[in-house]
C-alpha cells in the first residue's frame, strides 16, 4: 500500500475524526442519513431476521429502483419507475417511462400515496449498465415540510407531505460520454435545494426550495463521471462548503452562491462514484476506476490546497459504495464485497476481509450504515451481512429474505430501532420482536 500523509496531520488530530449522528430519532431525510453520515449510533435494529421473524411490515413497490428511503417522522418515502427499462425481456417503449414518488406510513406499512411523473426528455437508452441501477437512482431529500426528487432528464421535482406537485425544474437534458444515467441524491442546505446534474449537464445547480428557481449554477467540464452527492461540511473557521468530488479533484465551494474556494489534487481518476463523507474539519473521499484510491483533505482554505491540506492519500478505496466513519476508523465493503477498515486519521488499512456475497457482477452496490456497535452492510442478492464496529473483523450475522430475488440495491436507512430496506420489488421494515 502507498500512504502519503501531509505535514498537517497534526492539525487532523485537533478535529474529531467525523461528526456522527446521535439520534435515535425520527429522522433519516437524505441519502446515509444526517448530512449523509450512514451512522446512528442510538439505534439499536434487530441483528437477525427474516420473513417470519422480526419483519415488521412489507410494501410491495410498483416497480424497481435503487434510490434509497428516507424518513420524516412516521412518513417513508422512496422513488421507482415504470413504463419502460423494468426487465430485459420486454424493454417497453421511453415514452411510457414514469417515476413514482411513494409515501409509506412507517408504523403500518399502509402506502399512503403513490405520485408518478412522466418523463419531461428522454433518458440515456437501456443498455447493460443502466439496467444495473435503472431510472430511480438519485435519492429524494426531505426537510419536514416538502419532498424533492431528482428524476435525471426530467428535473428536480418539489412535492408537499400529501403528495402535491408544487414545482418541477429541469436541469438539463445531457449525457455523459458513458451513458450511465444519473445517480446524486438531493441535498438541502437552507433555502436551496442542490443536485449535482452532472450527466445531464455538468453542472451543479442551487434552486430555491419554495419556488424552484435557479439560484445559482456552477458549469464545469471536469464534472463528467461525477456520480457523487456532494455535502456540506464545516469548517475550522465556523463556516460551512459544499464539497465534491469529481476526476482527479476535489473542490470546496460556498454553497450560497457556488463560487469556488479551494481545490486539490486527487488520487480519484475516471468515475467518481461514492459520496463525499464529511468530519470535522475533515473530507474523506474515495472512488476512481481502475483501481479505487482514497484521501482526506481539511477543509477550509483557499486557492489550490494539495500540498497544505492533503492529510493522506492511500491506494486502498472504494468503487461505488460510500464509507462511513466512526470511533477513529473508516468502514465500508466495496463493490467487490470485501468488508475494509482503515485509520481515519493515517488511511493505513486495518483489515480487509471478503464477505461471501455473490452476483453476476458487482455484488455490493449499498453503502454501510452503522447503529450502535453494528455495521450492516447490504449486497444485491445474498442479503444483509452484520458486523462489529472497531479494528478486529467480527461478523455477526448474515439475514436474507429469501424469497425476493429481485435485487437489493439501496442504502438502507435507520430511524428508532427500525431499519429500512428497499429492493427492486419491495420495502421492508425490520424491526425486533415484530
Amino acid at each position: 500500500m502507498r500512504l502519503i500523509q501531509a505535514g498537517a496531520l497534526c492539525v487532523l488530530l485537533s478535529f474529531p475524526a467525523a461528526a456522527e449522528s446521535q439520534t435515535a430519532g425520527m429522522e433519516w431525510p437524505r441519502f446515509r442519513g444526517p448530512n449523509g453520515s450512514g451512522v446512528a449510533v442510538n439505534s439499536s435494529p434487530p441483528l437477525t431476521w427474516d420473513e417470519t421473524h422480526n419483519l415488521r411490515w412489507k410494501v410491495p413497490l410498483p416497480g424497481p429502483g435503487s434510490s434509497c428511503p428516507i424518513v420524516s417522522g412516521n412518513l417513508v418515502f422512496v422513488t421507482c419507475y415504470t413504463g419502460y427499462g423494468v426487465s430485459s425481456q420486454d424493454i417497453g417503449a421511453m415514452s411510457d417511462l414514469k417515476r413514482h414518488l411513494i409515501c409509506v406510513d412507517r408504523s403500518t406499512g399502509k402506502m399512503l400515496w403513490d405520485k408518478t411523473v412522466p418523463i419531461a426528455a428522454p433518458e440515456d437508452r437501456y443498455s447493460f449498465n443502466i439496467a444495473e441501477h435503472g431510472y430511480a437512482s438519485n435519492t429524494p431529500a426531505t426537510d419536514g415540510t416538502h419532498v424533492y426528487a431528482f428524476f435525471g432528464k426530467t428535473g428536480v421535482v418539489a412535492f408537499d407531505m400529501s403528495g402535491n406537485q408544487l414545482w418541477q425544474t429541469s436541469v438539463g437534458t445531457g449525457s455523459s460520454n458513458r451513458r450511465w444515467g444519473s445517480a446524486a441524491g438531493v441535498i438541502l442546505y437552507k433555502n436551496l435545494v442542490i443536485v449535482n446534474a452532472a450527466d445531464e449537464s455538468r453542472c451543479i445547480y442551487a434552486l430555491d426550495k419554495t419556488t424552484g428557481k435557479e439560484v445559482w449554477k456552477d458549469p464545469g467540464a471536469a464534472l463528467e463521471l461525477s456520480y457523487c452527492t456532494p455535502a456540506i461540511v464545516d469548517t475550522p473557521g465556523g463556516g460551512a462548503e459544499l464539497v465534491i468530488a469529481v476526476p482527479g479533484y476535489a473542490w470546496g465551494m460556498d454553497p450560497e452562491t457556488g463560487n469556488l474556494h479551494w481545490y486539490a489534487s486527487t488520487p480519484l481518476f475516471s468515475n467518481v462514484a461514492p459520496s463525499v463523507l464529511a468530519g470535522s474539519g475533515i473530507v474523506y473521499l474515495t472512488g476512481g476506476f481502475p483501481g479505487s484510491a482514497s484521501v482526506a483533505i481539511r477543509t477550509g482554505g483557499k486557492g489550490n490546497v494539495t500540498k497544505t491540506h492533503t492529510v493522506w492519500q492511500s491506494e486502498n478505496g472504494s468503487y461505488i459504495p460510500t464509507p462511513l466513519v466512526h470511533g477513529g476508523y473508516l468502514y465500508w465493503v466495496d463493490a467487490e464485497g470485501s468488508a475494509t477498515c482503515a485509520d481515519a486519521r493515517t488511511g493505513k488499512l486495518i483489515y480487509q476481509e471478503r464477505l461471501g456475497a455473490r452476483y453476476n457482477g458487482k455484488p455490493v452496490y449499498a453503502s454501510v450504515v452503522l447503529a450502535g456497535d453494528r455495521i450492516y452492510a447490504v449486497s444485491r442478492s445474498s442479503g444483509t451481512y452484520v458486523f462489529r464496529a472497531g479494528p478486529k473483523f467480527e461478523p455477526l450475522a448474515r439475514n436474507q429474505l429469501a424469497s425476493d430475488t429481485s435485487g437489493f440495491n439501496a442504502t438502507p436507512a435507520i430511524v428508532d430501532n427500525q431499519l429500512l430496506i428497499r429492493s427492486n420489488k419491495c420495502l421492508y421494515c425490520i424491526e425486533a420482536g415484530k
